[in-house]
């Protein structure tokens, strides 16, 4: 969540989130392309354009899982606040499986950049396990010693270098179909946030939310020597983990870090996700008319703003606010609650004002158009 941010931490939020969201959104949209050339040469037949890719490893979120979202999420919630010395081994090994995977896919554009003049693109096989390029071996391999090095210190940087890796990940594998089932989601994870934030202390006598997001968990290698007895000297000097479920940053005295919670940079960034394909769409669809014009009471200036700059202007604001806010109260703020308002409110304004609220509100990538490939940020 949102604490009290100052000086250079403050500053690295927001560069940071803004940064994940951005390049997750745009490791999306390639996907889409990439998937389109892969569609193309695997079949003669050219269908419309589809934001919802048909690739398997994507997920597409639909109304009924953004309304039951928010309540699995409480479920999971409460586990951890119930039950978090018994499961927190599990939950760390299976954290660190995820982000291993997702630091991978995050350094995957390096490491094709790195090995394509010295190696060809040829995948290699590896059995049942599968086949796999040089670049991805290398990524993986790279991810690996990441995650090892951060069990055996326990360092803050590297906790966050595999928080961004869940977030970019996330938001280049999770859509949103519709403006109305982002509306849905991001209501339903507003209301989730502020009630464990504000209200859980009433009910449970403790801020549930802060103490799950800030309580450390013991470190495997540490609970793997004592169930061996493997000697007292063995594994015990390894520090408790802090799982990268949030960003952390130190502040300029270092006397305190400040925390972002990825469900505040995922969720807003899904929603950013979805607009930008919506500009790519429409920049699509006006090519195909040749260029007809927008509803004659609107602007050229205004039909030339894009949804995807004014949502993540909208993001940035609300970010702000949430840090205002934690700085006044001396208190965790739910982020979420300043976020939704400041991204959703703008967009469905600028939507309506352009006529194309009816379109995006409902499957608005059902269209025929172009497979033009470029994007102007």
């Amino acid at each position: 969540r949102a604490y009290s941010l100052v000086d250079s931490s403050q500053v690295s939020t927001f560069l940071i989130s803004i940064l994940l969201i951005v390049y997750g959104s745009f490791r999306s949209l390639n996907m889409d392309f990439e998937n389109q050339d892969k569609e193309k040469d695997n079949s003669s037949t050219t269908g419309s354009f589809n934001g919802n890719s048909t690739n398997n490893s994507i997920q597409t979120i639909d109304s009924t899982q953004a309304l039951f979202l928010p309540i699995g999420a409480s479920v999971s919630l409460l586990v951890m606040f119930f039950f978090f010395d018994s499961v927190q081994v599990v939950f760390t090994i299976c954290t660190a499986v995820l982000a291993t995977i997702a630091f991978a896919f995050l350094l995957l554009p390096m490491c094709q950049y790195l090995t394509r003049p010295c190696s060809p693109q040829n995948k290699i096989s590896f059995g049942c396990c599968g086949r796999f390029t040089a670049a991805e071996l290398l990524s993986f391999s790279l991810s690996v010693m990441l995650v090892l090095i951060w069990v055996l210190t326990g360092h803050w940087l590297l906790m966050d270098a595999l928080a961004m890796g869940l977030c970019v990940a996330m938001i280049a594998f999770v859509r949103l179909p519709s403006l109305k089932v982002s509306c849905l989601l991001l209501s339903g994870l507003l209301i989730y946030d502020v009630f464990w934030v504000f209200f859980s202390a009433y009910i449970f006598n403790s801020n549930v939310m802060v103490k799950v997001a800030t309580q450390p968990a013991d470190n495997p290698l540490d609970v793997l020597s004592r169930k061996l007895h493997l000697g007292p000297n063995v594994g015990r000097d390894v520090p408790r983990l802090s799982l990268p479920g949030k960003l952390v940053f130190p502040s300029s005295t270092g006397s305190h870090f400040s925390m972002l919670g990825i469900g505040d940079i995922v969720m807003p960034g899904l929603l950013l996700c979805f607009v930008l394909r919506y500009d790519n769409y429409k920049k699509q669809a006006n090519s195909d008319s040749c260029g007809a014009p927008g509803p004659g009471n609107i602007s050229g200036r205004m039909q030339k703003v894009s949804y995807f700059h004014c949502t993540l202007i909208g993001y940035f604001v609300g970010l702000l606010t949430a840090t205002v806010a934690s700085r006044i109260h001396r208190a965790a703020q739910p982020a979420l609650l300043y976020l939704v308002p400041f991204t959703l409110l703008p967009l469905l304004t600028m939507a309506y004002l352009k006529g194309d609220l009816r379109r995006m509100w409902s499957e608005p990538f059902h269209s025929k158009s172009s497979s033009s490939r470029f994007l102007e940020v």
